[in-house]
């Protein structure tokens, strides 16, 4: 990050205000134990959508602790339920416990397993899902997320510029990352050029898509 960029993110950062108590804790704990957050500019960000979309039914793939949930079910209304996707064993339980010392675990539904299974078995639709999982796997994830995904309902993707390395030519990328390299890079191509979709990526945090179903 060059210094005007950092200069920038200092003074957003300045100007934002706190989340409840409990959930400063929770994340404070997330950042001690190396668990991660999304960042402060995605999290004013998804605040606003949410409040602009007004969603009931929200989606999310990759719980980690449970922090987005709990952030998101404090920027909706307390009829919008929250279903949140979760494989890895050792963090489910901290997120469970999470929503239960906030007091969440009506609102919020923690389903355990591989995403690519459980996103199979989900019926409905949502009219906002947010994908905050493995970055490798978003592009396997889409198929049904777009099944899941109402008309007119936004889907935002976190994590999309990975630190900026998806800015880089494949052969700048360490052999161990270039295929998730590849597939991030061909997941924004196919949100950018869906038909169904308009999409934004926005350079905020580690970098976001912002997409919008079409109506139609």
């Amino acid at each position: 990050m060059d210094m005007p960029d950092r200069r920038k993110r200092t003074f957003i950062h300045a100007l934002e205000t706190e989340n409840s108590e409990l959930l400063e804790e929770i994340e404070a704990q997330a950042l001690v134990d190396r668990i991660p957050i999304i960042r402060k500019e995605t999290q004013s960000l998804l605040k606003v959508l949410l409040v602009m979309q007004k969603p009931m039914r929200i989606l999310e793939v990759g719980t980690a602790v449970g922090f987005s949930a709990l952030l998101m079910s404090e920027n909706v209304s307390k009829d919008c339920h929250i279903t949140t996707i979760e494989n890895y064993d050792k963090r489910i339980p901290v997120a469970l416990e999470n929503f239960r010392r906030m007091g969440k675990e009506k609102q919020i539904s923690l389903l355990q397993g591989d995403a690519r299974e459980v996103l199979k078995d989900i019926t409905g639709s949502f009219d906002f899902i947010f994908m905050d999982a493995a970055k490798g796997q978003y592009l396997h994830y889409f198929p049904e997320i777009m099944r899941l995904l109402s008309p007119e309902g936004v889907l935002l993707s976190d994590n999309v510029l990975q630190d900026g390395t998806v800015l880089e030519s494949r052969y700048a990328i360490k052999k161990r990352n270039r295929t998730i390299h590849s597939r991030m890079r061909e997941y924004l191509y196919l949100l950018k050029h869906h038909e169904a979709l308009t999409t934004s990526i926005i350079p905020i945090g580690d970098g976001v898509a912002l997409s919008v179903r079409k109506k139609g």
